[in-house]
């Protein structure tokens, strides 16, 4: 049990670091060649890839006004994508995958442990909402 209780407390302290910041470098790295710096799906690679990326500024709008953040995060990591040889998007779960995990509330109850690039990808993207 006290096991448990240290791998939780290194999650929870795992979440300190100011998340909008590691994501906005993280989303630059990783996103903005085909969602443009804005999320506007305007990056300079956005014409090459057979279908123009979507607008991420206007996630939240789309989403009756609430930004969909786990949507968001799993549509990152790649996961309810793996086989689906349509999506356009690469699988980001393995390289945002490593280093620290944070809990994150995915339902009533439900905490979630996720890396905590892809908790910042998903805050950063929250700042650019319409």
């Amino acid at each position: 049990m006290r096991k448990l209780g240290a791998i939780l407390t290194a999650l929870t302290l795992a979440g300190c670091v100011p998340p909008v910041e590691v994501g906005r470098t993280t989303y630059a790295d990783t996103c903005a060649a085909c969602h443009g710096p804005a999320g506007k799906g305007d990056g300079p690679l956005a014409g090459e890839i057979g279908k123009l990326p979507p607008d991420l500024s206007t996630l939240s709008a789309r989403n009756g006004g609430t930004f969909p953040k786990v949507y968001v995060m799993s549509v990152v990591d790649g996961y309810t994508r793996r086989g689906n040889h349509a999506s356009l998007m690469p699988e980001f779960g393995t390289d945002l995958g490593e280093g620290d995990l944070v809990l994150v509330p995915t339902g009533e109850g439900i905490y979630t442990p996720t890396p905590k690039r892809i908790v910042a990808i998903a805050a950063f993207l929250e700042t650019l909402q319409e």
